[in-house]
């Protein structure tokens, strides 16, 4: 039953001029300059360190396949910060809120959740490459081609942003009470769930689906390949080489738990026990450190990407080298 103070949308014209008001850190008055310069911190050096691995892979001329997805992981995690880190700074900016459209709300919701899809589903792609690697080591240049490679790219890329146009368009579909203030940073699902005029379950039925392809779907693919892993090292009678070929899983494995474990904690529970204080602190961590440790994690852990970044700190030393000389000469003529 729709509750009182609906608003029925029966035109586009209605939904185009609707306004909600982002309510992001309201209560925290005293701390929000720290909030601030924290956030601005935080958002630049994910930006640097996403954009330094993407620009680095982008730039070697051979590209194996576990670099062609950390290049397009990179490339997602640059998305994902442009799309929430403006209004988060604008909600410490402005003490009662920052507004935003009903179309603004309803695009970074369809971008947000898109993005996020495609992770998931980029990591199930690295859990399979790791899986051939260890498994099928003699098949791994045959299987893991780069028609492969650009076909599950492209797979994960389209699949997210169907599922993310579906759950997007159901959520706007629904009525919405007369207050439209959003009590988080950004127009997540939950949140502006949480807004809908109706008592029943049906409202959460997209929301589901949409977990079950983007969270549930990968996740059992990832478990499915780890566990194949897991079987594979312990044939391996070598425990030097066992811990070898571990040692090559680490990273994706500390990603997806912080991954994984941010998301579900959010987006798979009723709608009954939503907790704006808590989804807010959580989704600090999922949309702030989570891409700010990607570029940690695995230029710390892989050994490909520190190779690559030595090379091109090392061609840029020697091309601001070559351009001192040749000032120099210049000056002497």
């Amino acid at each position: 039953m729709p509750c009182e103070g609906c608003m029925e949308r029966d035109n586009v014209s209605t939904g185009a001029t609707m306004e909600f008001l982002l309510l992001g850190f309201s209560e925290l008055l005293r701390l929000r300059v720290l909030l601030f310069l924290i956030f601005l911190i935080v958002h630049l050096v994910t930006l640097a360190g996403n954009m330094m691995i993407f620009v680095a892979v982008v730039m070697e001329p051979s590209r194996p396949p576990m670099l062609f997805f950390l290049c397009q992981l990179s490339a997602i995690e640059l998305c994902y910060t442009l799309v929430i880190a403006p209004k988060a700074l604008l909600s410490l900016v402005v003490v009662e809120g920052s507004t935003i459209s009903f179309l603004g709300c309803a695009a970074q919701m369809q971008l947000f959740v898109a993005l996020g899809g495609a992770e998931c589903f980029l990591l199930a792609a690295m859990s399979y490459d790791r899986y051939v690697a260890i498994c099928q080591p003699l098949r791994y240049a045959a299987v893991m081609s780069e028609g492969l490679c650009l076909r599950l790219a492209l797979i994960c890329g389209l699949g997210a942003f169907a599922v993310a146009l579906g759950l997007t368009a159901a959520v706007f579909r629904l009525p919405f009470c007369q207050s439209h203030r959003i009590d988080h940073f950004f127009c997540d699902v939950p949140a502006v769930l949480h807004l809908a005029c109706t008592q029943s379950y049906t409202p959460e039925l997209p929301l589901l689906a949409a977990c079950v392809l983007l969270l549930l779907l990968p996740f059992l693919l990832i478990l499915v390949s780890y566990v194949c892993i897991t079987v594979s090292l312990l044939h391996i009678t070598s425990s030097v080489g066992r811990g070898k070929a571990f040692s090559t899983c680490i990273s994706q494995l500390a990603i997806t738990l912080l991954h994984y474990g941010c998301a579900t904690s959010i987006y798979i529970r009723p709608k009954s026990s939503y907790s704006p204080a808590r989804d807010k602190v959580v989704s600090l961590v999922y949309t702030n450190l989570t891409p700010l440790m990607y570029p940690l994690i695995y230029s710390l852990r892989n050994k490909e990407i520190r190779g690559i970044l030595r090379k091109m700190l090392r061609r840029k030393k020697i091309s601001g080298e070559l351009g001192y000389y040749q000032s120099r000469d210049v000056c002497v003529w």
